[in-house]
């Protein structure tokens, strides 16, 4: 019988990544990914699929997310382009739903509540810095690899878990960038597909794999892009990007630039899984706060983990007050990065067309 626990960190050294990289835990992660990322070949967004009432559980419960976000409009915060305070607000209020939430899920054992909900709250970013980027990407996705091993969604349902459940999940986060004005969290200086997201790009170019007539180059066709961006998740991707971003791709997001220049959509795809590999599971800025518990063990070297001010150590309930120290030449913490949100709205209340350059941005 599992003994669930809250969740924690483990993971502060180089060693212990190296650890992290091998143990059964990645193996998990990395084998769900390419489990969901083989389930979507050639399936629209739009295509009928499987599912089961756990699915729709989940559907519900982030559409109430949204609805949180909805009934929590963000403050007057027009002299500054980062995150708007009231994203707190609306992150202790889905902390305080989260149990109930829970609780509506078929076959979700009462007592796994704790350990699976605190994947589900860090989800939607962190409080102190208000800020987003793939290592909360990542916990949804340790979310549903939680729900998936404890039998509340089924293994018929992986269509559905991407088409319906994760993608409602980027629509929900595209509803709080866009109110809180969430910052980019270190995401554009490691691979800069987008500000926030590398998942989406991920699976989106697994639907597109042996496609007859759309190309990666097909991203730089506006009709083409406005064509079919609720057919397929790569291409909403970029729709959603030309809406808050003017200029080019190959400014704002060169990888993305250089990918449309693959020739297939299966080389895309296999280069994004070797990509996310590399650059989300295998650096230690993301790592350092993965977050650990029964289901998803630890069981690499032990380094003793920082306390804080009233001697307890680093664990799921001080998530929000730990401070963002990284390690790693290529990681921009400590300089602060606008969001797009902020500065175009910026731009645009100075009569100025567009987004204005700026670090990082």
């Amino acid at each position: 019988m599992t003994s669930f626990r809250p969740l924690q960190k483990a993971i502060l050294t180089k060693e212990q990544l190296v650890a992290f990289q091998s143990s059964r835990t990645y193996e998990i992660i990395t084998s769900y990914i390419e489990t969901l990322n083989g389930a979507v070949v050639g399936v629209k967004l739009t295509d009928e699929c499987t599912q089961s009432p756990g699915v729709t559980a989940l559907v519900v419960v982030l559409d109430r997310v949204e609805a949180l976000a909805r009934e929590t409009p963000p403050v007057d915060n027009a002299a500054s382009r980062f995150g708007n305070p009231a994203f707190k607000t609306f992150y202790d209020k889905v902390q305080e739903a989260a149990p109930r939430l829970h609780e509506s899920l078929p076959a979700l054992p009462a007592d796994a509540i704790t350990e699976v909900s605190g994947y589900f709250c860090e989800s939607w970013g962190n409080r102190t810095r208000i800020d987003y980027g793939s290592g909360m990407e990542l916990n949804f996705l340790c979310w549903l690899i939680c729900l998936d091993r404890l039998g509340v969604v089924q293994e018929s349902d992986r269509v559905a878990l991407v088409n319906k459940v994760f993608w409602k999940y980027i629509q929900v986060m595209r509803v709080l960038q866009s109110t809180y004005w969430l910052e980019p969290a270190g995401s554009h200086g490691v691979w800069g597909l987008d500000d926030y997201h590398f998942l989406p790009f991920l699976l989106g170019s697994a639907q597109l794999r042996g496609h007859k007539y759309l190309r990666p180059k097909s991203i730089h066709d506006n009709e083409v892009v406005e064509e079919i961006s609720k057919d397929y998740m790569y291409f909403g991707c970029i729709r959603f990007i030309n809406s808050v971003k003017t200029a080019s791709l190959r400014w704002h997001s060169p990888m993305l630039d250089d990918i449309s220049a693959v020739k297939t959509w299966d080389k895309v795809n296999q280069g994004m899984i070797k990509m996310y590999q590399a650059e989300v599971l295998g650096k230690l800025p993301v790592i350092q706060h993965f977050l650990f518990g029964s289901i998803l063990i630890y069981d690499g070297p032990v380094v003793p983990l920082p306390e804080d001010d009233d001697g307890h150590s680093h664990s799921h309930s001080h998530v929000d007050a730990d401070a963002h120290t990284h390690a790693g030449w290529h990681d921009p913490c400590g300089i602060p990065v606008p969001s797009a949100f902020g500065a175009a709205a910026e731009a645009s209340a100075h009569g100025r067309p567009g987004i204005r350059p700026v670090p990082f941005d």
